[in-house]
């Protein structure tokens, strides 16, 4: 498997899986609707568990822009790649966010809400303060970039092509899982956590498109939230990280 197709079916059971946890919990009629926040951090956690197994032997199972620019910034992944993976990760997003408006069909058509609809695909803030909304995805991201750089140490940086491989996968996925599980728990409550571009930009993008019954707007002036702060949360870790390891 090329890292490619790793990121790509890595980051699609991710959305599949993260994105579905949202549906069930949030759209009309289903057997797990209202089952609450735990649940939904606890199945992103494992929803970030299992695109790490499939990925992480092929690509390092970064899932993820932030990561993979927050890698390449502390030169632990090459910069040469960083676009390929973005690409692999935002189709992948796209393609889960997809499966899920399929299951759950009958559901988002039983949802009168839009906005509940539009939950499923994207983050949103609980109360809209857009600069507060950006420090919080920044320090969601902030976090959970820093860690994982530690988690991995400075002995993965490595030379060449080999570097393609660092990423979640190298470090094991359970650890990053649980991470995720406490980022979600402590911090999500703001904005829903998306400190990921790809799990946002990509399935709001598939939302706009999709003939949802009875959907919304697809909040664009909110986007650039969930894009532009874990990119520049992630960019303030990996630099910390690199000032601190020398």
């Amino acid at each position: 498997m090329t890292p490619f197709i790793a990121e790509l079916i890595g980051t699609f059971f991710l959305i599949l899986l993260g994105a579905g946890v949202v549906a069930n919990v949030s759209l009309q009629k289903t057997i797990g609707h209202n089952a609450g926040w735990i649940v939904i951090t606890f199945a992103w956690g494992l929803a970030v568990f299992t695109g790490v197994i499939v990925a992480g032997p092929h690509s390092g199972a970064h899932l993820n822009p932030a990561v993979t620019v927050g890698l390449a910034i502390a030169g632990l992944f090459p910069w040469s790649s960083v676009i390929t993976y973005c690409i692999a990760q935002m189709l992948g997003a796209a393609l889960g966010a997809s499966v899920v408006w399929l299951i759950y069909k009958d559901h988002f058509d039983a949802t009168e809400d839009d906005q509940t609809k539009l939950a499923v695909f994207s983050t949103g803030p609980a109360i809209r303060n857009l600069p507060r909304n950006f420090l919080s995805e920044l320090v969601g991201t902030f976090a959970l970039v820093f860690v994982i750089l530690y988690m991995a140490g400075p002995s993965l940086q490595l030379d060449g092509l080999s570097q393609a491989k660092i990423g979640l996968g190298s470090i094991g996925a359970l650890p990053v899982a649980l991470l995720v599980v406490v980022i979600g728990m402590s911090l999500g409550g703001t904005t829903g956590y998306a400190i990921n571009p790809a799990r946002d930009l990509a399935p709001r993008l598939v939302y706009s498109v999709l003939p949802i019954a009875g959907k919304g707007s697809s909040n664009w002036s909110y986007a650039w939230v969930p894009v532009l702060g874990p990119l520049t949360g992630a960019g303030i870790a990996s630099m910390l990280y690199l000032l601190l390891s020398h």
